[in-house]
């Protein structure tokens, strides 16, 4: 992969995965825990989510091949589910279903690390599509693992947010939380309609 599509591969995931989005539900879900805990479930979903989007990563684009999915329709396919999400962004409809979620989690688990950390807030059905599309944009084991690369890199920053979460939701307020994620949700849609476009192009419908 050359360089641009290192940075296209690193925005998508970072603004489906959003780490900013995601530290304060991970405050919510840790309260009251002792530090050392906190960080052994911040590094436990991080890792777990890492293993979910690797397998996606690898198997992904030959679990589609097995039941007749074309990657240039999933491309399609992909691109209009992220995009819901970016609608979602843009009007914080995710970030409330991300909280009914942790409040429901907390209800009903102890440790939050696995459920709904791990899955679905990290490695979710956003996340997956766009690991399966950008692995499956060239063939070969060596772009699979520059994208495995760029997921962890993303994965870092989001238990570097989790460890320094208490400091920085306090730093960044409610309202500057918000408008990151409206302006990641403008971003993930763009990037979206490129997915779109991609896969309408495979297919011989664009020029």
């Amino acid at each position: 992969m050359d360089s641009a599509a290192l940075i296209t591969a690193f925005v998508t995931l970072f603004v489906i995965i959003d780490p900013i989005g995601l530290f304060p539900i991970f405050v919510s879900l840790t309260q009251g825990v002792p530090q050392r805990e906190r960080r052994v479930i911040a590094v436990r979903a991080c890792v777990t989510g890492f293993l979910i989007l690797a397998a996606f990563a690898f198997l992904g684009e030959a679990v589609l091949g097995g039941i007749g999915i074309s990657m240039p329709a999933f491309r399609i396919a992909g691109g209009i589910l992220l995009f819901v999400t970016a609608f979602d962004m843009l009007f914080e409809r995710r970030t409330k279903r991300r909280e009914d979620r942790a409040e429901e989690a907390e209800e009903d688990f102890p440790d939050p690390s696995i459920f709904p950390l791990a899955i679905p807030l990290v490695a979710g059905p956003g996340a997956i599509t766009s690991i399966i599309l950008l692995a499956g944009q060239n063939t070969g084991v060596q772009t699979t693992l520059a994208v495995l690369g760029v997921a962890l890199v993303v994965l870092t920053i989001v238990l570097l947010l989790f460890l320094a979460a208490g400091h920085l939701e306090r730093l960044l307020g409610r309202t500057g939380i918000t408008v990151i994620t409206r302006l990641l949700g403008m971003l993930l849609a763009a990037l979206a309609v490129q997915f779109i476009l991609d896969g309408l192009k495979d297919f011989g419908l664009m020029g």
